[in-house]
């Protein structure tokens, strides 16, 4: 987080439609993982893994679009 509070410092036209997708899946995650802790059912931590793995398939494919490297950003 940066001093004024926010979380992303700087944003391009292409990230922007993402972000808010990057965000709900996250949100998804978190509420698996909660569900996994409170059930026990495993069906929870896959779906929070299918989701990490989508995030991070679209995080690459955005950097690439980008002209980014993963160490670059």
């Amino acid at each position: 987080m940066n001093a004024t509070g926010e979380r992303r410092t700087w944003n391009t036209p292409l990230r922007e439609p993402w972000n808010p997708v990057i965000k709900a899946c996250l949100n998804a995650i978190d509420e698996h993982m909660r569900q996994y802790i409170a059930t026990g059912e495993r069906y929870h931590l896959a779906q929070a893994q299918t989701l990490r793995d989508y995030v991070s398939a679209l995080k690459d494919w955005i950097h690439a679009q980008e002209g980014f490297t993963k160490n670059e950003e």
